[in-house]
C-alpha cells in the first residue's frame, strides 16, 4: 500500500509524529545554548524532555503507521540525527562549557572521542537488532553527563568515565531497547518511567539533590545493565548450542 492512498488526515496525522520527532532538534539548539549560558538544570530538563520525545515517538509511528503512510519520508533517518545531537554532541558540549572536562585543547579531545564513537555506532547497520537491541554502548551520553553533574563528579572521574563509555561502544554487548525489547518488558518499562520520575524529582532538588534518589535511579541502571549482560550471555550460550548441533549434523 503507497502512500497516496491513505488519506489527507492520515498523512497529517504521520507526518505530525515526524514534525513531534524533530522538535528534538530545537531542544539540542536550546541544550547548545544554554550550556554556553551556564545554565546547567535547564540542560539537565532539556535532556529529560528530549527523552521523553525519543521514548514515545516510536509508539505514536506504529499507531499512526507512519512508515505505510509516508513511505517517502525517512523517519529512521531522522531519530537518528535527532538522538546523535541530543544524545552525544548537546551533553559533551554541556560537560565541556562548564567545566567538568580538562581545560583548553585536552578537553575538547576528550569531548571528541565520545562523538567520533558515537559517529561509527549511529552508522552501523547492526547498531540496532533485529530482536530489538543496541549493540555497544547506546550513546546515553545524556545520562552519563547527567550522573557526572548531579553527582559533582571532578574533570578525572568525568574523563575517565567518558573514555571508558568509548571503548564499551565497541565492545559487541546487547543492550536493552527498553520500549522494544520484548523480554522482561512487562518489568523494564514501569521501571524506566519511575526512572523518569526520579530524574525529575532530582533536578527539582538540584544543585543538592537527595542521594537516596540518586540512589534509587542508579539502581534502575544496574538493573538495565545487569539484564543486558545476562541476555547477551544468554543468547551467546544459545548460538554456541546451536553451532555445536549444525557441526554435529
Amino acid at each position: 500500500m503507497s502512500g497516496p492512498q491513505f488519506g489527507l488526515r492520515r498523512r497529517f496525522s504521520a507526518m505530525s509524529v515526524h514534525a513531534y520527532t524533530a522538535v528534538g532538534v530545537v531542544l539540542a539548539l536550546l541544550m547548545v545554548h544554554m550550556s554556553y549560558a551556564g545554565e546547567v538544570e535547564i540542560v539537565l530538563w532539556l535532556f529529560l524532555a528530549a527523552m521523553f520525545i525519543d521514548g514515545s515517538d516510536g509508539f505514536l509511528a506504529r499507531y499512526f503507521r507512519v512508515k505505510e503512510v509516508t513511505p517517502g519520508f525517512d523517519g529512521a533517518l531522522l531519530d537518528n540525527i535527532v538522538d546523535y545531537i541530543t544524545y552525544a554532541f548537546a551533553p559533551m558540549v554541556l560537560l565541556w562549557s562548564t567545566g567538568y572536562l580538562p581545560e583548553g585543547w585536552l578537553g575538547g579531545v576528550v569531548a571528541s572521542v565520545p562523538l567520533l564513537a558515537s559517529c561509527f555506532q549511529f552508522c552501523r547497520s547492526d547498531a540496532k537488532t533485529d530482536d530489538h537491541f543496541f549493540v555497544g554502548f547506546p550513546s546515553y551520553w545524556n545520562i552519563a553527563a547527567f550522573y557526572l553533574i548531579v553527582l559533582g563528579a571532578g574533570v578525572a572521574t568525568t574523563t575517565t568515565a567518558l573514555l571508558v563509555l568509548t571503548v564499551l561502544v565497541f565492545v559487541p554487548i546487547k543492550y536493552v531497547y527498553p520500549s522494544q525489547t520484548e523480554t522482561a518488558w512487562w518489568l523494564t518499562m514501569p521501571l524506566t518511567v519511575v526512572w523518569f520520575g526520579l530524574y525529575a524529582l532530582i533536578l527539582v532538588q538540584y544543585p543538592s539533590p537527595s542521594l537516596w534518589f540518586i540512589a534509587l535511579s542508579g539502581g534502575y541502571v544496574v538493573y538495565y545493565t545487569a539484564l543486558s549482560l545476562r541476555l547477551t550471555l544468554k543468547r551467546r550460550r544459545q548460538d554456541r548450542r546451536e553451532a555445536i548441533s549444525a557441526n554435529a549434523a
